[in-house]
């Protein structure tokens, strides 16, 4: 999953940056208002968490405009202020969740958990595929009842996959929402994250091929 973070506070951006890479997602962060706005329209991100009170364009107007412009980007708006009528004012402007400072990062990564969630459909933190179960609140991963060990840059890979389990992803959409501005991947990255993926996660294969295409999460064979 790829967030983008908007705070034009130094540390507090580095944190939630820093946390959201631990937890296994691509992240850009952006100081100011009229850069996040460039990155929110140059880029597909799963989320967007945007503070309200920003340099050369404040949270508001960058989500006005992505709007107007058709961008349905689930967005999270971060503010000091806690009276309805900024709650109300945000949620008009089209936001889908408000988050008042100061908060704990544990909340902050559950409700982009559900926003992640939600973009794909996907009501309960629970997927099922086949025999493999994934709980996308704790991301812990089990296929026959057996707990399966997955590094936070696999992890992210299954959970993209199961999201859309079913359809063929291709391998330009994987490394669009599992690499950040950071990451400098190489040609042949996601073959291999897909091949350990599939080692780590046994028999039957459930991760299948689409030559040309790229690949499906799918309990059927076919």
């Amino acid at each position: 999953m790829k967030v983008l973070v908007v705070e034009d506070a130094r540390h507090l951006r580095q944190a939630i940056v820093s946390g959201l890479r631990r937890a296994g997602y691509a992240v850009d962060g952006a100081g100011d208002g009229a850069e996040g706005l460039w990155f929110a329209e140059s880029n597909d991100y799963d989320v967007v968490v945007l503070d309200i009170m920003l340099p050369e364009m404040d949270g508001l107007t960058v989500l006005r405009r992505l709007r107007e412009k058709g961008n349905r980007t689930h967005v999270l708006l971060l503010t000091a202020k806690d009276a309805v009528e900024d709650r109300v004012r945000g949620l008009q402007a089209g936001a889908d969740d408000y988050l008042v400072k100061p908060f704990a990062f544990a909340e902050l990564l559950a409700r982009i958990q559900a926003l992640c969630r939600r973009r794909y459909g996907q009501k309960s933190p629970l997927i099922s595929v086949g025999d493999l179960e994934i709980d996308t609140a704790s991301k812990m991963v089990r296929r026959a009842g057996a707990p399966i060990e997955l590094k936070p840059r696999e992890y992210a890979l299954l959970e993209y996959l199961a999201l859309r389990q079913g359809e063929v992803v291709s391998r330009s959409e994987i490394e669009a929402h599992l690499y950040d501005e950071q990451a400098d991947p190489m040609s042949n990255v996601v073959d291999s994250a897909i091949c350990t993926l599939r080692r780590k996660l046994g028999t039957p294969p459930i991760i299948h091929t689409r030559h040309g295409h790229g690949y499906v999460l799918s309990a059927d064979a076919t």
